[in-house]
């Protein structure tokens, strides 16, 4: 997922549906934007082009980049609440214009969700803390071959391959 790639191949109907989560959330654009770029700098020094895969170093990535926009939202807002449902929203969207396959976009979707509770559960937590947590979470992922078996993991990370 190279997602200044995967933009610029966004048909005008998905460009204007993420602009108009941006119009409706204008503060929350550079925080996406660092939490992304952050998200990105950290996987390519921890997995190089292996979390590019539907394997445990892309469950890693998914789950890291919504804790890091539950943050950096979260510095604006000062709400939890709001910090995740702004991440669900972004993160949903970006899954939803991608259009993976139905496996993999499900996978997706379950690890971002992971991410987002794991921000929840560790508000005190700096960000090499974070990290540390979620390889061990990355660590122990669960591989699956159903989207049945991923809704019985709902707080594990998962993947389809690796």
């Amino acid at each position: 997922m190279k997602i200044w790639s995967r933009i610029r191949k966004l048909s005008i109907a998905q460009l204007w549906q993420l602009s108009v989560l941006f119009l409706k959330h204008p503060l929350y654009i550079f925080p996406t934007l660092k939490a992304t770029n952050t998200t990105f700098k950290i996987c390519n020094g921890l997995f190089g082009n292996e979390h590019h895969k539907s394997n445990p170093a892309n469950a890693f990535r998914h789950a890291l980049w919504n804790v890091l926009i539950c943050q950096k939202v979260f510095k604006e807002t000062k709400n939890k609440q709001k910090s995740v449902f702004f991440a669900q929203k972004m993160t949903d969207l970006y899954e939803k214009v991608t259009q993976n396959e139905p496996m993999d976009e499900a996978m997706d979707l379950h690890n971002n969700a992971v991410g987002r509770i794991c921000f929840l559960n560790n508000l005190d937590k700096n960000e090499e803390e974070t990290i540390n947590f979620l390889q061990k979470k990355a660590e122990n992922a669960q591989k699956v071959v159903t989207i049945d078996e991923m809704k019985k993991l709902q707080k594990e990370l998962v993947y389809i391959s690796g």
